[in-house]
């Protein structure tokens, strides 16, 4: 049976590099669930793979679609399997990586379909988020459905807004809707993860916000002031800057909340992947550990 093997993590722990190292011992490519990486004109702000990194190995989904676009986890799914599919017909396995749990969900079990919002709830959504703020889907979220809000990113207005469409159109859970269509997979699911001390990812958060400044982040935003009413925008690296060329906070004090933010961040992430008993984990100081892991699999 083919095999996809799946490299996931909290943000900034390496997996890019890891992913790359891998597929390239291999001789095959890598599909990104990194959602954020989806948008060609967000690149700094999510720390987008480099134009050497890209070169390396062949990449699939990153860039490939615009922040106008209309794009979920269904639609991710339904492209990353027809995108296996192809690799499949001439390569043994494949590499998968990212650190958006839904989409990693939805590439490796499936995910259910989810309804479309009744009419005008979009539109209503979107003007309680101008006018209220994130903290009333947070509200919100967490009184209709404990469950998914103990799990998700609690910054990212996307995750919220999404998961509150379905249950005000649907009066089911988000977090019961999106297990109940868990399909079975032509290809064998082996997971890797990459893990540390928390202190050390801290720090490795830390210095890379820092490289985002020292590479052009706060340009990049600015670039991008047209779009920021855009649900795609309205996350963590890029809210931040916004809130500092408004003039409402300084550009130190913007830095250091994307920080604290990438870092709840990165622990919902963690949250997500203690789910699972399946997962291989490796000390991001121990990395050799992953030829272990593919040699049990003839690799």
């Amino acid at each position: 049976m083919k095999i996809l093997f799946v490299i996931v993590g909290p943000t900034a722990i390496g997996k890019t590099a890891l992913a790359i190292e891998v597929a390239k011992r291999l001789g095959t490519e890598i599909v990104s669930c990194d959602s954020r990486q989806f948008y060609k004109e967000m690149n700094i702000g999510v720390a987008r793979p480099s134009d050497e990194e890209l070169s390396a190995v062949k990449h699939h989904f990153i860039a490939h679609r615009s922040v106008v676009d209309s794009y979920n986890a269904f639609d991710f799914e339904q492209d990353a399997l027809a995108k296996l599919e192809d690799l499949f017909g001439d390569k043994e396995c494949a590499v998968a990586v990212g650190g958006s749990g839904l989409y990693v969900d939805a590439l490796c079990q499936g995910i259910a379909l989810l309804p479309d919002p009744r009419p005008g709830l979009r539109e209503e959504l979107q003007l309680q988020l101008k006018q209220e703020g994130i903290e009333s889907f947070q509200r919100q979220l967490e009184a209709l459905d404990p469950e998914y809000y103990a799990e998700v990113d609690r910054q990212n207005p996307v995750r919220l807004q999404r998961a509150l469409e379905v249950i005000l159109t649907s009066g089911q859970p988000y977090s019961q809707i999106i297990k109940q269509t868990q399909r079975p997979r032509p290809f064998k699911v082996v997971k890797i993860g990459l893990r540390a001390e928390r202190e050390i990812i801290k720090d490795r958060i830390n210095r890379r916000v820092d490289v985002m400044e020292d590479m052009g982040l706060v340009e990049e935003v600015a670039g991008l002031m047209a779009f920021r009413d855009l649900i795609a925008l309205k996350t963590v690296g890029y809210k931040e800057i916004f809130s500092y060329l408004d003039g409402d906070i300084s550009l130190e004090r913007s830095l250091a909340d994307i920080k604290i933010h990438t870092w709840q961040y990165a622990k919902k992430q963690l949250t997500w992947l203690n789910r699972y008993e399946d997962i291989f984990w490796i000390n991001i100081e121990k990395k050799l550990q992953v030829l272990q892991v593919l040699s049990n699999y003839g690799y």
